[in-house]
C-alpha cells in the first residue's frame, strides 16, 4: 500500500463506486438538454421555392435546375452532375424521392459523399455531382439527415440556400449575421448552421424554435460535425446562430441570450440531489429528502450538494453495501467499523485513500444530534428515526491538531512557491511581451514573407485560409511558421497569453479569491479623489464567500494590470459589452453585467471560468520544469498567489486586521492560517498595534471621527511622498526601516527617477571602493546589501516605464441606464 493517493472532498471525481449496477443521473451542465431538445414538426405545406416537387418527375427538376443555372458557371455539367443522382435515385424503392433518398444509403450514419457517383474519364468530377445534390437540398426536394448533408462539404451553401429561397425572414436574418459584432468566419458559420437547421428539418425560418436549433446543434455534437470545429464532438452547432435569432427577437420572450443558458441545467432539487445515489431504503431516503430541506434554508447550494454526497452516498449507500439488511439508523458496533474502514479508502482498488475523514463524521454526527433536538419539538416526524450516535465523542478527539497540520502543510507549500514566484512572473510576462511584439510585427508583413523577431526567423503563412481571412477581415487572424516548421496562431497565442498573465498579475497583488476575480465588473472600479486632486484608485470586490463586500486600494502594478484590461475591451472606444456569467457553483447565470475578464471563445464571447485560470498557471509550470528543476511536480494554483500576498503583506509590517479586511476575512485566525511566517512576529505587532490603540481612547469609547483626525489621515498620504517615489506604509503605522528607503520594501519608485536611482548607484560603488581600500568590511558588507535592493528597485521601475498606465476616469450610467 506505499502508493495509496490521498485525497479530499476537493479533489474528487465521482460519487459511486459500488459493485450493484447503479447508473447515477446525469450530473453535467447540459443534463437536461436531451429533454429540451426536439426537432421541428414537419409542416402540412413543406416549403419550397417551385412548390412541392417531392413526387415530380425528373425531367421538371432537371428544367427547374436548368433555370436556376443559367448564368452561372458550367450550367451544362450542373445540369448532367442532378441528372445522374435523379437516375441513380430513381432506381431505389419508394414513392417519394425522399424514401428514394433515405433507401439510398447516402442519408445514413457515416455514409458516403455523393462524389463516388464520379466516374473515371466522364466530363462531370465530384466538384459538380456534390454542386448537384446541393441544389436539390436548396430547391427542397430532398430533406437530408445531418449526417448525410454534412458527409457532403459544400461551399457557400448559405448564400445559394438564401437565393433560391422566397423567405424575407431568411433576408433580415443575413442581414442581422452581417452586422454580428465576431469576426466574418464566426458570421459565416452562423449562416451555415441556420441554413442547415432549415435544411435537415424541412422547415421555414418562421417555424425555427428554440427546441428545433438545440436538437440539430446536439446531433451535430453528438456526431462531430460541428462546423468549423476540430473536436466537433465536444462542442454545440448554431452557437452564434442561437444569438442573431435572439437579437433579432425570433424566440419567444424569455429564452435565454445563448444556447448553454439555454440547456444548462440549473440547480437541483434535494429530492433530485439525494436520487442520485443508490438508496434502497425508501424510509432513509425520504428522511434525508426531508432533514436536507430543512437544512438547505440556512445554506448556500454548494454546501447542500457537499453534504447531500456526504451523507446520501458516503455514509447511507455504503451502509447498504455493507448491510443490505439495514432497517434504521441503528448501527451494529460490527457495521460501523467496516463502515469506518470503508470510508478511507476511495476507489475500487484501494489505491487512494482520505486525507482527512472528519468532515463526513462531523456532517453524520450532525445529522443524529440534529434529529435529537428536533424530535423534541416535531416527534411525529423526527421521533421514529431517533437513536445513539454511533460516532464516539473520542474520534473526533485531535480536531484541532489536524488542523494544524493542515496549517503546517499550506505554509511548507507557500515556503517552497515564495523564492519561485518571480520566475512565474518573469516567465509569464515575457512570454506575453514576445507574442505582442511577434504579433505586431507579422500583422504588418505580407502573406508568405519571411521576417525577424528576437533573432529568430518566421515566415507568415500564406494558405487557402489566411488568403480569405485578409479579403474578408480589416484584421484577420495572424499564423506564422518558426524555424522548426511549426504553425503558430499568433492572434490566439497572444489572446491567451495576455490573460493569464493579467489574471497573474491581479491575483498576487490584492489576494482576492479566483472566483473573485472572475466576478469583476467595470463597475468595480472606483476612485477617491482628496482635496488636494490626488485620485486613489480603488477596487470593489462583491460579496463572495463571507458575503460582504470590501474595498481595495489599488497599488501601481494592480492598476496597471486593470488598466491594460479595460484598454482592451474598449477598443474606438465602445463600451465593455454586458454579458451573463454562470457560476459553476451556485449553477446560476447572473444579470447581464460589465465583467472585466471576459474573451472572445469561439463564436460566443464569455467570462473566462476559474478553471481556465487554474490550466493556465498549471501550463505554464510545465514549461517551465523543462529548464527549472524546482518546478518539476508542482503547480501555482490561484488560492497560491492569495496566501503569498496575505504573507507578503503581513511581513511588511501591515497590522494582521486591516490585513484581514483587505481578504476579505471575518476572523483573524483564518488569515493566521494563510501566513506563513512565525507566530511571534504576529502577536508580537498585534499586541503592539493594540497596545497604541488603547493609549489613544478608552476601550468602550469610540466617538465620530473628528475634523483633526480626517485632516491627519489626509496628512498621511503627504508624508508617504518620498524623493525616490511613494511609500505605501499603511495609515497609523510608523516607518518601521528608520527612513532607509532604498532597502524598504514598502518604497514604490516612480520611473521618473530612474536617473537618480543611478546617480546613487554610482555613489555607492565609490564608497564601496574606498571602504575595500580601508578595509571597511562591514561598512562593505552593509554596501552590498543596499547595492542590491537599489538593483531591484530600478529593475521594478524600468519594467513599469514600458507599460505606462492609463487614465480610465469613472464608469458613466448608460443612457438607457438614466431613463
Amino acid at each position: 500500500m506505499a502508493d495509496l493517493q490521498t485525497f479530499t472532498t476537493r479533489n474528487r471525481r465521482t460519487d459511486y463506486n459500488g459493485d450493484e449496477p447503479f447508473v447515477p443521473a446525469p450530473v453535467t451542465r447540459f443534463a437536461g438538454a436531451e429533454l429540451k431538445a426536439a426537432p421541428a414538426p414537419l409542416p402540412s405545406t413543406p416549403p419550397g421555392p417551385f412548390g412541392d416537387l417531392s413526387r415530380a418527375p425528373a425531367s421538371e427538376i432537371l428544367r427547374i435546375v436548368e433555370r436556376v443555372t443559367k448564368g452561372q458557371p458550367n450550367p451544362g455539367r450542373r445540369r448532367t452532375a442532378v441528372r445522374r443522382i435523379f437516375s441513380v435515385l430513381e432506381e431505389m424503392p419508394g414513392g417519394t424521392w425522399q424514401e428514394k433518398w433515405q433507401a439510398s444509403g447516402f442519408d445514413d450514419e457515416g455514409a458516403e459523399s455523393v462524389r463516388v457517383l464520379a466516374r473515371e474519364g466522364d466530363r462531370v468530377d465530384s466538384a459538380d455531382l456534390i454542386a448537384g445534390i446541393k441544389l436539390a437540398f436548396c430547391l427542397r426536394v430532398i430533406r437530408p439527415s445531418i449526417s448525410g448533408f454534412r458527409a457532403n462539404k459544400f461551399r457557400d451553401y448559405p448564400q445559394r440556400f438564401r437565393e433560391l429561397q422566397p423567405d424575407p425572414m431568411l433576408e433580415k436574418f443575413f442581414a442581422a449575421a452581417d452586422a454580428f459584432d465576431v469576426h466574418h468566419m464566426h458570421r459565416v458559420r452562423a449562416k451555415f448552421d441556420l441554413t442547415a437547421a432549415l435544411t435537415t428539418q424541412g422547415i421555414a425560418l418562421e417555424d425555427l424554435t428554440p427546441s428545433a436549433l438545440l436538437h440539430f446543434g446536439m446531433e451535430s455534437k453528438r456526431l462531430g460535425v460541428t462546423h468549423g470545429s476540430k473536436a466537433g464532438a465536444t462542442r454545440f452547432a448554431g452557437l452564434g446562430t442561437w444569438q442573431v435569432l435572439h437579437q433579432m427577437g425570433h424566440f419567444p420572450p424569455g429564452t435565454p441570450p445563448t444556447l448553454r443558458a439555454y440547456v444548462y441545467r440549473g440547480q437541483l432539487t434535494v429530492t433530485q440531489l439525494v436520487d442520485r445515489y443508490p438508496i434502497q431504503h425508501q424510509g432513509v431516503r425520504q428522511l434525508l429528502i426531508d432533514y436536507l430541506t430543512r437544512r438547505r434554508a440556512g445554506t448556500d447550494y454548494t454546501t447542500i450538494t457537499a453534504l447531500a454526497r456526504q451523507l446520501a452516498n458516503t455514509f447511507w449507500a455504503k451502509i447498504e453495501k455493507i448491510n443490505p439488511g439495514q432497517q434504521d439508523l441503528a448501527l451494529s458496533p460490527e457495521v460501523y467499523d467496516q463502515w469506518r474502514e470503508a470510508i478511507k479508502r476511495w476507489d475500487r482498488d484501494e489505491r487512494r485513500t482520505r486525507a482527512d475523514d472528519s468532515g463526513i463524521l462531523l456532517a453524520v454526527r450532525a445529522l443524529y444530534l440534529d434529529l435529537h433536538s428536533w424530535a423534541i419539538d416535531e416527534p411525529e416526524q423526527w421521533a421514529q428515526w431517533v437513536v445513539p450516535c454511533p460516532i464516539r465523542p473520542k474520534e473526533l478527539k485531535g480536531f484541532a491538531k489536524r488542523k494544524r497540520e493542515i496549517h503546517q502543510r499550506m505554509s511548507d507549500r507557500i515556503r517552497v512557491r515564495q523564492p519561485l514566484l518571480p520566475t512565474l512572473v518573469a516567465h509569464v510576462e515575457g512570454r506575453y511581451e514576445h507574442l505582442t511584439g511577434l504579433l505586431k510585427k507579422a500583422r504588418v508583413v505580407e502573406l508568405g514573407a519571411i521576417f525577424e523577431h528576437a533573432g529568430h526567423p518566421y515566415r507568415r503563412t500564406d494558405s487557402d485560409r489566411d488568403r480569405t481571412w485578409a479579403k474578408s477581415q480589416d484584421e484577420p487572424p495572424v499564423r506564422v511558421t518558426d524555424e522548426d516548421g511549426q504553425v503558430l496562431n499568433v492572434t490566439l497565442a497572444e489572446d491567451t497569453a495576455f490573460w493569464e498573465w493579467a489574471g497573474l498579475e491581479i491575483l498576487r497583488h490584492s489576494g482576492i479569491r479566483v472566483e473573485e476575480l472572475c466576478e469583476l465588473t467595470h463597475l468595480s472600479i472606483r476612485q477617491y479623489r482628496r482635496p488636494n486632486d490626488e485620485v486613489i484608485a480603488l477596487l470593489v470586490i462583491a460579496p463572495s464567500k463571507s458575503e460582504r463586500e470590501r474595498v481595495i486600494p489599488m497599488s501601481a502594478d494592480l492598476f496597471h494590470a486593470v488598466a491594460q484590461i479595460i484598454r482592451r475591451l474598449t477598443p474606438d472606444g465602445r463600451p465593455v459589452r454586458l454579458l451573463n456569467r454562470y457560476d459553476p457553483h451556485e449553477k446560476t447565470w447572473s444579470e447581464p453585467m460589465p465583467f472585466l475578464m471576459q474573451r472572445q471563445n469561439g463564436t460566443q464571447r464569455s467570462v473566462i471560468s476559474p478553471t481556465t485560470f487554474i490550466h493556465m498557471f498549471a501550463r505554464s509550470c510545465e514549461e517551465l520544469a523543462e529548464t527549472h528543476r524546482a518546478f518539476a511536480d508542482m503547480t501555482f494554483t490561484p488560492h497560491d498567489f492569495r496566501r503569498l500576498f496575505a504573507t507578503e503583506i503581513v511581513n511588511g509590517g501591515l497590522p494582521i486586521h486591516i490585513g484581514a479586511a483587505l481578504l476579505g476575512h471575518l476572523n483573524l485566525q483564518t488569515l493566521q492560517g494563510y501566513v506563513a511566517v512565525f507566530a511571534e512576529d504576529i502577536v508580537a505587532n498585534y499586541q503592539r498595534f493594540l497596545n497604541h490603540r488603547r493609549s489613544l481612547r478608552p476601550e468602550i469609547e469610540y466617538p465620530e471621527v473628528t475634523p483633526e483626525e480626517w485632516a491627519d489621515f489626509e496628512e498621511h498620504f503627504d508624508k508617504r511622498k518620498v524623493e525616490l517615489g511613494n511609500c505605501a506604509r499603511p495609515y497609523g503605522t510608523p516607518c518601521n526601516h528608520e527612513h532607509a528607503c532604498i532597502r524598504c520594501p514598502m518604497l514604490q519608485v516612480n520611473p521618473k527617477m530612474l536617473p537618480r536611482l543611478a546617480e546613487i548607484e554610482k555613489d555607492l560603488l565609490l564608497r564601496r571602493k574606498r571602504a575595500q581600500e580601508e578595509h571597511w568590511l562591514g561598512e562593505v558588507e552593509g554596501i552590498d546589501s543596499t547595492l542590491t535592493f537599489l538593483r531591484a528597485k530600478q529593475a521594478e521601475a524600468a519594467r513599469l516605464t514600458k507599460r505606462p498606465t492609463t487614465d480610465l476616469g469613472i464608469p458613466r450610467p448608460r443612457p438607457e441606464e438614466i431613463q
